[in-house]
């Protein structure tokens, strides 16, 4: 089991992760943060920026904050359950491992600091119209601006690739070229093939490839790079977003999770690779026989990328390790593997189903509407310590091919054939989504029945 999962004691797979919200984790987090940002009129500034104009909140991409050791903050730490971040490269750095928080520094010495999270510092110097130093080279595994100091509190700019290190290592010797060279490769990776497994195979070599340049946390932090340009040249409501993140420098630094959609023949491919970019399995879910569908979550620690992976699914095999046995062949598709019969498997020539940020839900919501005409669903979750909501669907074509082929086998009625061919069918969503009091799970009732509202049979009326 890799750092920051947490496993409950039980014999049931489906409850093999324990994730609840966290409120005495929440309140010290709140009022660490309240002390450095409300003494800084400079980054309560940068906050309302953050807010107004992307509907991002600042607690969402804050990496780390820095404060005096004490006994007493220590002692804090230890009751709100945060323990010791072996993965930060440095002693004294706590992590809430049962929930979703920033990180806690302790220091020798008697400043403050908050360091904020972004996809690159250059981008967000230039942003922001400030020429202050980088320390670290280009794609380092770690690279830190100091911004501006105010009343003794500092705020730092984080860049991080597959690795969690909270200040950049002297004697890193991995280069930029190779960096580069990695995500070119990944940018450029053939996804159509006539046989998918082929596709599968070579994603796996170019995996392996990266890894013995990079490492596995680089590589896996320039695969979901492009995998999230990939998805949003296909998805409007994601490119409308990342420009309103572009002009405040931020990139996708808010991103919560990948989803993958995924045939049940291949489910077993897409884990491997996963796997083999340092993922391990986390919780799985399953909806219920009617919902007919199931998924794995998997977690990277160092680049800290989630991936939630879809696929059809009976109740005679949500016992199983459907993660990684062969799930046999079905006649009857579900709406994961009828998406993936449409477009392709996600992993490949369709892309990610949605990718899912962390927001403001309800400013995230009118901004979206109002300056970019991009309309949201009904949320499907909508708790105190979770809500979300997809934006409406992105239509895609469909490859006359696959209609045909879906025909002939019987999957598809010759209406449903039609309205394909004429209207396409629900291709990708942008999601919304705000976690509170660091509830790090996801809501198994409401999103059977958003998977129900995106099959593409459900849409009966033209789009």
């Amino acid at each position: 089991m890799t750092p920051n999962m947490i496993r409950a004691r039980s014999d049931n797979p489906l409850e093999a992760f324990n994730w609840s919200p966290q409120p005495q984790a929440q309140a010290l987090v709140h009022e660490l943060t309240d002390d450095i940002v409300k003494k800084s009129p400079s980054m309560q500034k940068l906050a309302s920026r953050l807010h107004s104009e992307a509907g991002v909140r600042f607690g969402d991409i804050i990496d780390y904050l820095t404060f005096p050791s004490s006994p007493l903050l220590r002692q804090r730490l230890t009751d709100a359950c945060f323990e010791e971040d072996a993965l930060a490269g440095a002693p004294d750095v706590f992590a809430q491992p049962h929930g979703m928080f920033p990180r806690i520094r302790l220091s020798g010495q008697s400043g403050l600091a908050l360091a904020m999270r972004v996809e690159s510092i250059a981008d967000f110097l230039v942003a922001y119209g400030s020429d202050v130093p980088i320390e670290g080279k280009p794609y380092a595994p770690v690279r830190l601006s100091k911004l501006l100091e105010e009343n003794g509190r500092s705020l730092l700019i984080i860049e991080q690739h597959g690795s969690r290190a909270v200040v950049p290592v002297a004697s890193e010797s991995r280069q930029t070229s190779d960096m580069l060279r990695v995500l070119e490769t990944f940018r450029m990776r053939r996804r159509a093939f006539e046989n998918p497994a082929d596709g599968f195979a070579h994603a796996m070599k170019l995996v392996d490839a990266a890894i013995a340049l990079v490492g596995a946390g680089a590589a896996c932090d320039m695969f979901f790079t492009a995998e999230r340009e990939y998805w949003q040249k296909k998805n409007r409501a994601g490119q409308v977003q990342k420009a309103r993140q572009d002009r405040l420098g931020l990139g996708w630094s808010n991103h919560d999770h990948h989803t993958y959609r995924s045939s049940r023949e291949f489910f077993p491919s897409l884990v491997a690779v996963l796997e083999r970019l340092g993922f391990a399995c986390r919780e799985r879910f399953y909806a219920g026989k009617q919902a007919g569908w199931g998924a794995q979550i998997l977690e990277q620690p160092e680049a800290r990328i989630t991936v939630f992976a879809d696929v059809d699914l009976g109740t005679d095999e949500v016992m199983d390790d459907f993660a990684h046995d062969p799930l046999p062949p079905r006649q009857q598709l579900g709406t994961v593997g009828l998406w993936c019969a449409l477009h392709g498997e996600a992993f490949l020539e369709a892309g990610m189903h949605h990718l899912e940020c962390q927001f403001d839900f309800d400013a995230l919501k009118q901004q979206l509407e109002t300056d970019g005409n991009v309309k949201m669903l009904k949320p499907f979750t909508n708790f105190p310590y979770l809500r979300q909501a997809f934006t409406e669907g992105e239509v895609w074509p469909v490859n006359p091919q696959r209609i045909e082929r879906l025909l002939k086998n019987g999957q598809i009625t010759a209406e449903q054939a039609d309205r394909f061919r004429t209207q396409g069918a629900l291709g990708s969503h942008l999601e919304n989504l705000e976690r509170n009091d660091g509830f790090k799970g996801f809501n198994q009732t409401g999103i059977s029945e958003i998977i129900h509202r995106t099959d593409p049979r459900a849409q009966m009326t033209p789009w």
